[in-house]
């Protein structure tokens, strides 16, 4: 086979001449040895991805954040000031360069690393395809197959290919993506296009990541990789930047303010200097250090190292985040809207009931319902290896004989399920005719029944049979069972329309299985509630086992409201009822759509979980979709935020917990950081005031920033989630990182340590400099007191509540970083080198003790300062109690 296989024009052919053209075989597919052969020449089927940002490109791009221009800037004017002081200082600026260079390599790195954890996370949930190979059908990669193998294609599936269609049941695809066509498109194998035909009229044709929306059909591949129509259009397209995060734009917003502000004081300070006749070159120095110690320079590094973090820790947790602004979200979701089957309960369906018209079934009546309801079902193989959706493999696994009764399914029609529908109907042949079985809920199959079985006789079912079948049917329900019914009829026809078949049937039974809550989702649910999270369950099944479930897991099931009631309520009763209601029944994709819409009218953060292509619509519409990983579609996952590969509600929990973690961190890192750079800009800004020399040089000042800082910040943002952290409420969805006082807090602890400093700046240049206007032991004792104390006050930032004897050394990041800064801050006095570099001296013992002393104290302050807030929170509390919205059932 060659590539020029690839000009064919599979679509104006019979599917007979298609498998011809691609030397394939219908009934057994391509042989292993000849796939790989294909493999070889066709390469793997996936898009080529754009060209990749280079590493160097990369690097250059870190400069161009606001803040580091203007430090750039502060370099350039720092070494023209010292030129034109006939000094020529080097040193400086050739510092200020080294250490951003540095910032920007680290930020390089991380960022490549990002990538490649993200694109490890990507293969976890990649694609695959039902193939026959060699026969047999196995489930393979998508990215293996080649031009040639049939591919067994359903609802929910994401077209892996181009595909011939060689069979087709009801098939219809969602082409929007390709075609621009919002209305699903019918397929059928038995058209023959025109060959001038383009993609959208091309009926017997599905495309490459276009999804089924309906029915279910075979095809043939015929073009992998960039060759499918996806791939043409891929290879047209130039290649594509990356949106940034809400969060990074903030930060880059923020940051530009902090940038503009700066360069605003440093010209007010320069004016007021020289409206005092200072000297303009000293005013220049004087800006440079405002300038340096104003700008918290790694603040975007680190924020982004903090996000990084939290997606990997996630995916540890079984939750895959596929959509960055994610991680935000999770920390202020209020709603989770679930589904019931497979997320909060184990998927693993049992027949445990069977029952008539005059009670519980056994016997011959029993094996008739059941094997009429296997033989209506799509499961594919045998013994401990049924493939297929669980509540038929559980069928199924209920029969006896299943290996002979498979003999029986040659099916001449089929109606396939729909959520609209809620049956499906099958027509197989038999020696005498056709034989036409139904199955799906009650109330959909027994108005078209007209019969009933009795004692291995089909009898006429009555009004009074009737009334006992459904009382039946809300009993069975009632004891959180999942209630099918079959029936059937014999016809010497085939029936022409779906009506015609499913019509005059005889109802054989109800079938009651069981899908138990799973273990975990119990608790879960009531870390929910804890979390000020309100869980509301979304379901298909019946309102009475929906209810017997909610109530088993803690839910509030005094209301349940069905699809039906549903749609007779308007947007604004809908508002109402999503306030008291959390258990919805028998819903459609539609009323997903709605209840979801409705949640985020009232403006809470709303998550929903789903695995089918019918929840896809509402996975879009959340502020935070979860896809099941293990029995989700594809078009399910595709529309995701969140895959988790564990289809487990208790790992959604998992997620928000830590969500609010990231957000935490980042918030402690903000406060960290931003305190530390108010106390460097009061240091420098109240000693010009007082007409005092400069206490900090701007390598001192950037050394704090860029060392003494960020070191800290990164282990704070590594910090474990706190004990509380699902007992807080959820964060508001508008509230900004300087929220609930955080900005007031940020400025007293800024003015605390640029204090501290100042003080030890005073006592060192008044008791040990003998020059006080040249004050080198002043400004080194200023330089130690500002990086020590900062590196102390990274340990208050780890609760808003007390820290001692809180598990305060229990982040052993924070703990080393301590370690480091303070051996470098040591060094950076202690040895003649570094001491000439930042233009610091040795300090004596006494000195030393005195340095000690003063950094200590923000731990002391800030302690005495939260248990004050602490006591008087509570006493306000216990008075006027707190006001909290409203979130959950009254």
């Amino acid at each position: 086979m060659s590539k020029p296989i690839a000009e064919a024009k599979f679509y104006a052919m019979t599917a007979e001449a298609a498998v011809k053209t691609l030397q394939s075989d219908a009934g057994r597919g391509l042989s292993g040895s000849e796939a790989k052969k294909r493999l070889g020449v066709y390469g793997e089927n996936r898009l080529q991805k754009g060209k990749k940002t280079s590493f160097a490109k990369k690097f250059m791009l870190q400069f161009g954040d606001f803040m580091v221009l203007i430090l750039l800037i502060a370099s350039a004017v720092s070494f023209a000031v010292s030129c034109m002081q006939g000094e020529a200082n080097l040193a400086d600026p050739l510092l200020i360069l080294g250490i951003v260079i540095a910032n920007a390599f680290v930020g390089t790195v991380q960022e490549a690393k990002a990538e490649r954890a993200l694109e490890a996370l990507r293969t976890l949930s990649a694609p695959h395809a039902d193939v026959l190979r060699d026969g047999k059908r196995a489930v393979i990669s998508a990215e293996a197959l080649v031009p040639g193998d049939v591919v067994y294609i359903r609802a929910g599936d994401v077209v892996p290919a181009d595909l011939r269609l060689l069979e087709s049941v009801h098939l219809q695809a969602e082409e929007s993506a390709l075609t621009g066509e919002s209305v699903p498109s019918g397929k059928s194998a038995n058209a023959v296009c025109d060959e001038t035909c383009g993609a959208a009229e091309r009926k017997n044709m599905l495309f490459s990541g276009t999804g089924i929306s309906a029915g279910q059909g075979v095809g043939i591949v015929t073009a992998t990789g960039m060759q499918t129509e996806m791939g043409r259009i891929a290879a047209m397209l130039g290649d594509e930047e990356t949106p940034d995060t809400p969060l990074k734009l903030r930060l880059r917003r923020t940051g530009k303010l902090i940038g503009l502000l700066v360069l605003g004081i440093c010209a007010v300070i320069f004016l007021i200097g020289l409206i005092q006749k200072a000297e303009p070159l000293e005013m220049f120095m004087i800006s440079i250090s405002l300038a340096v110690a104003a700008i918290p320079e790694g603040l975007p590094a680190v924020v982004t190292i903090v996000l990084a973090l939290g997606v990997r820790r996630m995916a540890a947790k079984r939750a895959i985040i596929r959509h960055l602004p994610a991680v935000e979200t999770l920390g202020s979701c209020e709603v989770i809207c679930s589904d019931k089957t497979g997320t909060l309960t184990q998927n693993k369906m049992t027949v445990v009931r069977c029952a008539g018209a005059a009670g519980e079934l056994n016997g011959q009546d029993r094996d008739a319902l059941l094997s009429a309801a296997a033989l209506c079902t799509s499961v594919e193989g045998s013994g401990e290896k049924l493939l297929g959706d669980p509540t038929e493999t559980a069928i199924v696994a209920a029969v006896s004989g299943w290996e002979s009764l498979q003999k029986q399914r040659v099916k001449a029609a089929e109606v396939p399920f729909t959520a609209e529908r809620r049956r499906m109907t099958v027509v197989l042949r038999t020696e005498s005719g056709y034989r036409v079985i139904t199955k799906g809920a009650p109330e959909a199959i027994l108005p078209r029944c007209t019969y009933v079985l009795l004692n291995g006789k089909n009898v006429t079912l009555t009004p009074e049979m009737r009334a006992a079948l459904s009382a039946k049917n809300r009993d069975t329900a009632n004891d959180a069972l999942r209630v099918l019914a079959a029936a059937e009829k014999r016809t010497e026809a085939c029936p022409e329309t779906d009506d015609a078949a499913e019509s005059g049937l005889c109802f054989l039974g109800l079938i009651g299985l069981e899908d138990p809550p799973r273990p975990e989702a119990a608790e879960a649910v009531s870390e929910c509630k804890r979390a000020g999270i309100r869980p509301v369950m979304i379901t298909g099944d019946q309102p009475a086992t929906a209810s017997a479930i909610a109530g088993r897991l803690g839910i509030e099931n005094k209301t349940v409201m069905t699809g039906t009631e549903l749609e007779s309520l308007s947007d604004d009763a809908l508002l109402q009822t999503v306030q008291t209601c959390s258990v919805y029944a028998r819903v459609s994709p539609a009323h997903k759509m709605r209840i979801i819409k409705a949640f985020r009218r009232l403006k809470l953060v709303t998550a929903m979980t789903g695995d089918g292509v019918n929840d896809a619509p509402a996975l879009k519409a959340a502020d935070i979709g979860c896809a099941m990983g293990k029995n989700g579609t594809e078009v399910a996952k595709n529309a995701a935020d969140m895959v988790l590969t564990d289809d487990n509600f208790a790992t959604i929990v998992s997620a928000v917990r830590e969500g609010r973690t990231v957000y935490g961190n980042i918030r402690k890192t903000i406060h960290f950081l931003m305190s530390c750079n108010i106390g460097e800009i009061l240091v420098v800004l109240v000693s010009f005031l007082l007409r005092t020399p400069t206490p900090l040089l701007p390598a001192q000042l950037l050394w704090v920033n860029l060392v003494t800082d960020s070191l800290p910040a990164l282990a704070l943002g590594s910090d474990p989630p706190q004990g509380d952290v699902m007992r807080r409420p959820p964060t508001a969805r508008d509230s900004s990182a300087f929220s609930n006082g955080l900005g007031f807090a940020m400025a007293a602890e800024g003015m605390m340590i640029g204090a501290l400093a100042l003080l030890a700046f005073t006592v060192g240049r008044v008791f040990f400099d003998a020059d006080p206007m040249q004050p080198a032991v002043g400004r080194t004792m200023a330089f130690a007191v500002l990086s020590l104390s900062q590196l102390v006050h990274s340990y208050n930032m780890r609760s808003t509540g007390p820290v001692l004897g809180r598990g305060m050394f229990k982040n052993r990041g924070l703990n080393v970083s301590f370690l480091i800064c303070s051996a470098l801050m040591a060094g950076v006095v202690v040895f003649p080198q570094a001491a000439a570099l930042f233009g610091s001296v040795p300090l004596t013992v006494t000195q030393w003790g005195i340095v000690a002393i003063l950094a200590l104290l923000p731990l002391p302050i800030c302690e005495m300062q939260k248990r004050i807030l602490s006591r008087t929170a509570k006493v306000k509390n216990m008075t006027s109690g707190v006001k909290k919205r409203v979130i959950f059932n009254k």
